[in-house]
């Protein structure tokens, strides 16, 4: 594909199984689906433990594209979604999915995830989504007991490195590590609005400034913003960020330089947080019908 022609913003989309776990062998199969303004996830745990899931661009119908994902996840495992116990559905789209037996709140779903996928020590969750940002405080259950969201502006979110991605022509998996290839910070662009971010993006590049460093300075515009959220809910130790953009270096290290803390390294994909979240919800709602909690 030549430069004209690609689409810089365009992420990987992908699932897995684990090789080493069989459904046939556990007692409670259990779904969450996360369908986001941008991307859409589901994931299936087997007693618990995560057993397969998959990763997608959310299609212009939410429906439709929570039952893509939810059939890509279940891909090669001989499981059908009739071999469900429970379903939950979260995310932007939640109230569409037609085969969840519940809903639950992206950020009950968000807490809970990273309680999984960091650990019982996590207090502190930020969650960078495609059109939003949350910063939520949990227990050591994962049960949140204050958050703060922002949604005003695409600004600090994966919807905004997308559109900048494109702008400067770098992939959007690159375009972190590309803004920290600079020997000293630039001054912010603006973080209110990413159509005023954009345009004085614009602007630096016709002014000569390199890639790298107009890179440098919207980094540092989505890491201002995050910090004025997370500085209001209050951040406590363990910090952890999920979602697509907790994949992007040129943010989380900006966050640990300005922050002081350095957020946990997950031993999972950030992205499934939310999606792992609901299917561990919908194992405790399958529990409680069987009368085990």
């Amino acid at each position: 594909m030549s430069e004209r022609s690609s689409e810089f913003w365009r992420w990987r989309e992908y699932r897995h199984t684990q090789p080493n776990m069989d459904w046939n062998q556990a007692k409670i199969v259990t779904a969450g689906i996360d369908i986001g303004s941008v991307g859409s996830k589901a994931a299936i745990i087997l007693d618990g433990q995560l057993y397969a899931y998959s990763v997608m661009r959310t299609g212009g119908v939410s429906e439709e594209t929570a039952f893509k994902v939810m059939n890509w996840a279940l891909e090669g495992t001989g499981l059908k979604t009739e071999n469900l116990h429970q379903v939950v559905g979260t995310g932007y789209g939640r109230v569409n999915i037609p085969f969840a037996n519940k809903t639950i709140t992206e950020i009950a779903c968000h807490a809970r995830g990273a309680h999984y996928i960091y650990g019982p020590s996590v207090r502190t969750v930020l969650d960078i989504g495609g059109q939003d940002c949350k910063a939520i405080r949990c227990d050591n259950k994962g049960k949140v007991m204050s958050f703060l969201m922002n949604d005003k502006c695409a600004a600090g979110t994966g919807r905004g490195l997308e559109v900048f991605s494109d702008l400067i022509r770098i992939p959007i998996e690159e375009v972190g590590k590309v803004s920290l290839n600079v020997t000293e910070e630039p001054p912010p662009v603006s973080n209110t609005c990413v159509i005023f971010a954009k345009a004085e993006s614009v602007a630096l590049l016709r002014q000569g400034w390199p890639k790298e460093k107009v890179a440098a300075a919207y980094h540092l515009a989505m890491v201002d913003r995050i910090i004025d959220l997370l500085t209001k809910v209050g951040i406590e130790k363990d910090f952890v960020i999920t979602g697509g953009v907790a994949k992007n270096i040129g943010i989380a290290t900006r966050l640990e330089t300005n922050l002081g803390i350095k957020p946990l390294e997950p031993e999972l994909d950030p992205i499934l947080a939310g999606a792992i979240g609901a299917a561990l919800f919908a194992n405790a709602l399958y529990e409680k019908q069987l009368g085990l909690r």
